[in-house]
């Protein structure tokens, strides 16, 4: 359990959930997790690389009251199934360990369509996204960001201001997830092309801004690790036939684990920058700040949108670090990372990109 602070609230946090949702989470998880496995492994060919050394980082992140800061990974985007198929590497020992395995991100609209599936993916640790094109409540500063930031830091949420001294509850926060001590200093996956993207030589889109707001807001850093992945494009295809709901095998899967970036090095200066804005926000009369909540001024100014851009760059920069290394041939057109490159495709769901010609699928 974390120390108090005069900015916690005085109830305790519980460890963890009841005893019947941990197990329902584990099992959803573990099969999920186990059932990907299996179809990988025994009906596809498998290459990973760098697997014994994220295997290390969960394995120091295995005690959570030993936790340091959050894990956030970050990975291309190249079919429906890339998660789960990509945890399928994982051995069966981390499988059945919620506390210790991905938080993600998945459409509201598709996931949490009726409460069955909600259930069902809430358990599988997927926080519902909502995205424009389906809900006037998507967008960058929806909640589930913030969600996501508040995993992947720790207590204290609120933060009360010199002028207000103000304290709230932290479990009562409109949009905070379950506060159990377990999920401090979580590991949270995203795709930061927030789309699937299968081109014929695996280059990338720009890095939505989601990213940024969690390395940047996050208290502290969580470290970052880059992973690529080939093979779920030919698994499943954008332009498959019939039957479409079924995957095709016989594939070769690639996956391959970065190296920890180094936060301090890629990120250190933007982070500085936006902590000086944080700090000439709150010299302002307002109620305390809440992790993940932000002023317009913070939300929408010149200085933050840019250094939410270049955060993303960076980001995207260190998964193509990733790529280089397994030697793909064809460096990418320049402009690749810059969101006005993609701005001229077209408003639908689904469609071959008039920028890159890649099968472009928004409802994944």
């Amino acid at each position: 359990m974390p120390p108090t602070s005069p900015s916690s609230s005085s109830m305790p946090l519980p460890e963890r959930p009841g005893p019947s949702w941990r197990m329902t989470s584990s099992l959803i998880m573990g099969l999920t997790a186990s059932l990907s496995r299996a179809f990988l492994y025994g009906l596809n060919s498998v290459e990973v690389i760098g697997l014994q050394r994220f295997l290390d980082i969960l394995d120091e992140r295995k005690d959570v009251a030993k936790r340091q800061r959050g894990l956030l990974t970050v990975c291309n985007h190249i079919s429906v199934m890339d998660d789960p198929l990509m945890w399928g590497v994982l051995p069966f020992r981390y499988a059945f360990n919620p506390s210790n395995h991905r938080w993600g991100l998945g459409a509201h609209d598709i996931c949490f369509k009726n409460n069955l599936l909600g259930a069902f993916f809430s358990a599988g640790q997927v926080l519902p996204t909502h995205r424009l094109q389906h809900s006037p409540l998507g967008g960058l500063f929806q909640p589930t960001p913030a969600q996501a930031i508040r995993l992947l830091s720790a207590r204290p949420f609120v933060k009360p201001t010199a002028s207000s001294g103000a304290v709230l509850d932290e479990a009562d926060i409109p949009g905070l997830p379950p506060v159990y001590d377990q999920d401090r200093y979580s590991w949270v996956h995203v795709f930061p092309e927030a789309c699937v993207h299968q081109h014929p030589k695996l280059f990338m889109r720009y890095f939505k801004w989601g990213v940024s707001r969690m390395i940047l807001e996050s208290e502290p850093i969580p470290d970052v690790l880059p992973i690529f992945i080939d093979g779920t494009q030919h698994i499943m295809s954008e332009d498959r036939g019939w039957p479409r709901a079924i995957p095709r095998f016989g594939i070769n899967f690639r996956v391959a684990f970065g190296e920890p970036v180094d936060t301090e090095k890629i990120f250190g200066d933007l982070r500085a920058q936006w902590q000086e804005l944080v700090k000439q926000h709150e010299m302002k009369p307002q109620t305390p700040r809440i992790l993940g909540e932000l002023s317009d001024e913070l939300k929408y100014g010149e200085r933050a949108v840019k250094i939410r851009i270049e955060v993303a760059r960076r980001v995207r920069e260190e998964v193509l670090k990733v790529r280089r290394s397994l030697d793909y041939p064809d460096e990418e057109p320049a402009g690749f990372e810059l969101a006005e490159t993609w701005r001229r495709e077209p408003e639908k769901d689904k469609f071959k990109s008039n920028v890159d010609d890649s099968l472009v699928n928004k409802r994944q």
